[in-house]
């Protein structure tokens, strides 16, 4: 059965001079404002889709390593991960790069490497982000 989840975006005017409000309506978590500005030059206190899709990624990614973890007989004691997505105007996102740092007790560096790629390869929002030309990651087990 899946489930759903809803967020709204408002805008007024035209792309460039415009704005907007987005909002997370499944989970209540507040109303943010966008702009083409925020999108394109500097954020100035407002989101863009890019950063809501960073949000999920790295989200999405340290989950689906927590299971793959567990799967493997393991536990992680902490999952730190960063998305960078970069969006080029006209162009549109070209590059997403996965940053984690994991503390997993007992597994070999070697492991530790496979499942952090299987992590990436089989996250659901990567799986949606499938056409962005370049997810990298870069996988490091702290000691």
């Amino acid at each position: 059965m899946a489930t759903t989840r809803t967020a709204s975006t408002e805008w007024k005017g035209d792309l460039f001079g415009g704005s907007g409000q987005t909002t997370f309506e499944t989970s209540g978590i507040g109303t943010y404002d966008v702009t083409w500005k925020a999108r394109a030059e500097q954020a100035e206190g407002k989101t863009s889709p890019e950063e809501l899709l960073a949000a999920a990624h790295a989200t999405c990614y340290s989950m689906q390593f927590s299971n793959m973890l567990k799967e493997h007989g393991t536990t992680a004691e902490s999952i730190k991960t960063s998305a960078a997505v970069d969006f080029v105007p006209g162009t549109g996102i070209t590059e997403i790069r996965l940053t984690v740092n994991a503390t997993v007790p007992g597994i070999s560096e070697e492991d530790f490497q496979r499942l952090a790629t299987g992590a990436k390869e089989n996250c659901p929002v990567s799986g949606a982000l499938a056409s962005v030309p370049s997810i990298t990651l870069d996988a490091t087990l702290a000691s």
